[in-house]
């Protein structure tokens, strides 16, 4: 999914691109316009058009304008959403890309570069930690269980990248992380007892951050929304701008790119964490586990 390079002179798509490219056309379909009239619109070719409905591209303001105003778009809230979106691609696009110079986060480039500008991320697992809060020997031990390395020598750099990304938690520009963890997570023996015990005094310093708001999902709590299976939503600080939802399959990495699928995840988000334990007691509870870890019981 991740793009290639743009310094070689070649496009390439990104979410948020896609996004702005999906909305755009949908407006242009729904008033029964053609590729053709947008071009003329914008002074461009329909090659560059098409270019924008696919993400290709990024765009300027007024191009954004332009377009809203042959669609008969004239409600400045969605015209400052579209603007939101096209700003937050243009950034993503521009980002210097430290995740770059880890071939290993190749699978995950389009989420790491979207984690890099976001502002905030809501995120449920059902079966680990959360990457941004592991430790690095339970990152290491995940990777190992997984058996996603040929090469073992790959591990480390990969490691590396995780604990890179986890800076944006304490940076002048911090990221503000709200992870809700089913029990199950937290009892599962990654990397054995040690390293798991580690991993959960890792979760209750973390939690003590101002940017970090974490609750736990307790087996007690039977069936709830969560069962869906685990996804993050990330948001973007400019007003208005559009949330997109990630998400893991077996084969492949998914994003839900539809303000409808953002709504639809929010309020599935918001009703897993109603049935999360309030933080205190979360955190009484990874304190429970962890002390249950050190005597072996």
């Amino acid at each position: 999914m991740a793009g290639r390079n743009p310094d070689r002179g070649k496009t390439i798509t990104t979410v948020l691109g896609r996004r702005l490219g999906g909305e755009l056309l949908r407006m242009r379909e729904a008033c029964g316009l053609r590729q053709t009239h947008a071009a003329e619109a914008l002074t461009a070719s329909v090659t560059k058009v098409a270019k924008i409905e696919r993400g290709q591209v990024p765009m300027r303001d007024p191009d954004v304008r332009a377009l809203c105003h042959l669609y008969g778009e004239k409600d400045e809230a969605v015209i400052g959403k579209l603007l939101a979106l096209a700003k937050a691609d243009r950034d993503r696009r521009k980002a210097k890309g430290w995740w770059n110079q880890y071939p290993q986060l190749a699978a995950m480039v389009e989420y790491v570069a979207l984690e890099d500008i976001a502002t905030s991320m809501r995120t449920w697992e059902l079966a680990f930690v959360p990457g941004l809060l592991q430790t690095p020997d339970y990152a290491r031990a995940v990777a190992v269980g997984a058996g996603s390395w040929e090469d073992p020598c790959e591990i480390e750099p990969f490691v590396e990248a995780r604990l890179t990304r986890q800076a944006r938690l304490r940076s002048d520009r911090p990221l503000e992380l709200w992870a809700v963890i089913h029990e199950g997570a937290l009892r599962q023996l990654v990397g054995g007892r040690d390293v798991m015990r580690r991993q959960l005094g890792h979760l209750l310093d973390m939690a003590a951050l101002d940017t970090v708001r974490l609750q736990v999902v307790p087996y007690l709590t039977g069936a709830n929304a969560g069962m869906i299976g685990a996804f993050s939503i990330v948001s973007f600080g400019e007003p208005g701008a559009l949330d997109v939802v990630h998400m893991d399959v077996p084969s492949s990495t998914l994003w839900l790119e539809s303000e409808e699928d953002a709504a639809r995840h929010g309020r599935i988000f918001d009703r897993i964490a109603r049935v999360g334990l309030a933080e205190r007691n979360a955190l009484d509870l990874i304190e429970t586990i962890r002390k249950e870890m050190s005597s072996g019981d």
